[in-house]
């Protein structure tokens, strides 16, 4: 009989065995992050409201629509984090990390984020993100170390389809010019009156969405590559160049905007063309005035957010071959309590010497003790019984081929590391 509770509609759980994975691919992308020199953040799961209605934007769905705001006991008004750039930002400033010199301030995070979206596969009310920000500098090659850390923790996971689309979304000198442009165009269409609203507030917006009849009506939309000033080219040229000697490809993207206000130049996505309609795996890209938005000093930044459930769909579409560490390679099996004491004992060791180490409780008999064995997709067992104990050696199994010999109690730890490294 189940629990009568269950969780909540559009929340994104992870239980064994999928969940070694969810955990498996974030230790990787950590490992990305620590070669790259960015430091790890542990970050509230709610901020002040006005956090996002500055940082991200009055006039997108996700302060709109879609985030979840509720007053406290003393009648503050806090907000679950919807994304995490603002958040992360905010922490730089109040922490006074921009201050302690060598800029950029190089941070990562991970953890849940929420939207009250409608759920479907690949869209959650709870989600989980990877985000990575580089803070304090405008240097093309930050964001082309961005996009590489990215870029080089989908291939670690086995990935082959995943596609970098790349675009450049202008300054606040350029842009002025090319949203007059914009504006004039869509002023034009037929649209109804919540996207005519938007047309006013930011008309980058209406080149995000994602209907048919408006997408067909934004077909000779003039674009911002062609309003760019000198610098914002210069910029994205060298971004280009830089991918270039990397060897990493990408698709320009002429119309790709992302869905929150405080993008400039450089906007980039990574789509898996596996997934449907719910194909951005990730996305980043330039603030440039995000932190003067949220009340700080100029301050440039570019970072990202991968999401986790959506590359897990795509490990699983693709048939990737990214295996996580096994939570068991050796399992015990004691028959009689002497033994059992001893073995628990030897599991313990094992675990110190780094083997992942597991063992049948509950005084079951082998037969069932086996079967448990098997169950933990361990590739050794070992068997100790008072005989064995009084020999002192214990019986080591490899479950695959079924080969079994006796080992010292001494030297157990040892043989089976050398074993599990060939």
């Amino acid at each position: 009989m189940s629990s009568s509770f269950q969780a909540p509609k559009g929340v994104s759980e992870y239980v064994p065995p999928r969940a070694d994975l969810f955990y498996a691919i974030r230790e990787a992308f950590a490992e990305q992050a620590r070669l790259a020199g960015y430091g790890y953040l542990e970050l509230a799961v709610f901020e002040d409201t006005n956090l996002f209605r500055r940082g991200v934007g009055e006039s997108t769905d996700v302060v709109s629509k879609e985030m979840y705001t509720f007053e406290d006991r003393g009648g503050r008004s806090l907000t679950l984090r919807p994304e995490f750039t603002a958040s992360v930002l905010r922490a730089v400033l109040e922490n006074g990390l921009h201050k302690e010199g060598g800029l950029p301030v190089k941070v990562w995070t991970t953890g849940p984020a929420f939207r009250a979206e409608r759920p479907q596969k690949g869209r959650y009310r709870q989600f989980y993100q990877l985000d990575l920000e580089a803070i304090g500098s405008e240097d093309p090659q930050v964001d082309a170390e961005t996009i590489a850390i990215a870029a080089g923790w989908y291939r670690s996971l086995g990935l082959t389809r995943v596609r970098l689309l790349l675009n450049s979304l202008g300054c606040k000198e350029c842009r002025p010019a090319y949203r007059a442009r914009l504006q004039e165009f869509l002023r034009g269409l037929d649209l109804d009156e919540a996207t005519r609203a938007r047309i006013e507030i930011n008309p980058l917006r209406v080149l995000d969405d994602k209907r048919p009849r408006v997408q067909e009506q934004l077909a000779d939309a003039p674009l911002m590559a062609d309003h760019l000033c000198a610098a914002c080219k210069a910029h994205h040229d060298r971004v280009r160049e830089l991918l270039a000697d990397l060897g990493i490809e990408w698709e320009d993207t002429p119309r790709l905007v992302r869905g929150l206000d405080y993008y400039t130049r450089t906007t980039y996505e990574f789509d898996h063309p596996l997934l449907g309609a719910q194909s951005g795996i990730g996305g980043g890209g330039r603030y440039d005035g995000l932190s003067e938005d949220i009340g700080g000093p100029a301050l440039p930044g570019i970072g990202f957010g991968l999401g986790l459930d959506r590359t897990i769909l795509a490990l699983e579409a693709e048939g990737a071959e990214f295996a996580p560490k096994p939570r068991c390679e050796v399992f015990g099996v004691a028959l009689g309590e002497t033994a059992e004491r001893r073995l628990f004992g030897l599991v313990a060791e094992l675990r110190r010497a780094g083997v992942a180490a597991d063992m049948a409780f509950g005084g079951k008999k082998l037969k069932g003790a086996m079967k448990d064995a098997d169950r933990s997709g361990a590739r050794f067992a070992i068997i100790l019984g008072e005989r064995d104990l009084a020999d002192g050696v214990a019986q080591v199994k490899e479950l695959g081929s079924g080969e079994q010999s006796a080992v010292s109690l001494n030297n157990v730890a040892s043989v089976l590391k050398e074993r599990l490294s060939r």
